[in-house]
């Protein structure tokens, strides 16, 4: 399967749509003046974020449509697809200050060479932003449970989704590549239809929820981020 094809498709039907909760969240953790990547940034809205808070922000993206959308926004971005046999991102060792993957490898065939690339990339004592959805969720536990596994839009067990993913096994993923996890934080996405009851998706209710999401990701977040710092010398 080509997934270039695929989201160009993708891109086209759904437009700008996004989580601008959880942008504002990966963007606090991007500082004007940083060199920041960002690996498949889609029709570039976070990368465009960046830029207007000042930082130096180059792309890659692996659909040819969502790459000119990006560059309609003045993103620097290039085509890049890691899942191709010579895929490998288009930059010299220890280039960049942050280098941010926002809800992308669990879409990649190959996650491991996606995260390999992005470490490598990274210069020493550099951060990752690396955001993904929290298969680990209390509401995928239950289904589970239950002897149960629905595929659902927008939730962890999107039907896009090739690879899934807890806190502690991307905390190992990360570790063994000489990145030392810093910080943990969540998005709710209280806005997802069917993943969560209505009265929760209310205030007050929505308030505790978020605030639950935050601090303890790995059971509340419909999506984890995990930022950690690289090494000076690789594990």
């Amino acid at each position: 399967m080509d997934l270039s094809v695929y989201y160009d498709t993708y891109w086209r039907n759904v437009g700008d749509l996004c989580d601008l909760n959880r942008l504002q969240l990966l963007l606090a953790y991007v500082q004007p003046g940083e060199r920041v990547l960002e690996v498949d940034c889609g029709p570039g809205v976070l990368a465009r974020m960046m830029m207007d808070k000042g930082a130096v922000v180059e792309a890659t993206e692996m659909s040819r449509e969502a790459v000119e959308r990006a560059r309609e926004k003045g993103v620097p971005v290039q085509h890049v697809d890691l899942d191709a046999a010579d895929g490998r991102l288009p930059y010299p060792d220890n280039t960049f200050d942050t280098v941010v993957s926002n809800s992308a490898i669990e879409h990649r065939f190959f996650h491991e060479k996606h995260l390999d690339e992005c470490v490598r990339v990274l210069r020493p004592g550099g951060r990752l932003v690396l955001c993904l959805p929290n298969i680990a969720h209390w509401r995928c536990r239950l289904w589970l449970l239950a002897g149960r596994f629905p595929y659902m839009r927008n939730s962890p067990t999107d039907p896009s989704h090739l690879r899934f993913f807890t806190v502690h096994e991307t905390r190992k993923l990360c570790q063994a590549r000489g990145v030392s996890v810093e910080r943990l934080d969540g998005s709710a996405s209280l806005w997802v239809p069917g993943f969560y009851p209505r009265w929760l998706r209310r205030p007050p209710f929505d308030r505790l929820y978020t605030w639950l999401a935050r601090h303890y990701p790995g059971l509340f977040a419909r999506d984890f981020i995990l930022v950690g710092r690289k090494g000076a010398t690789p594990a």
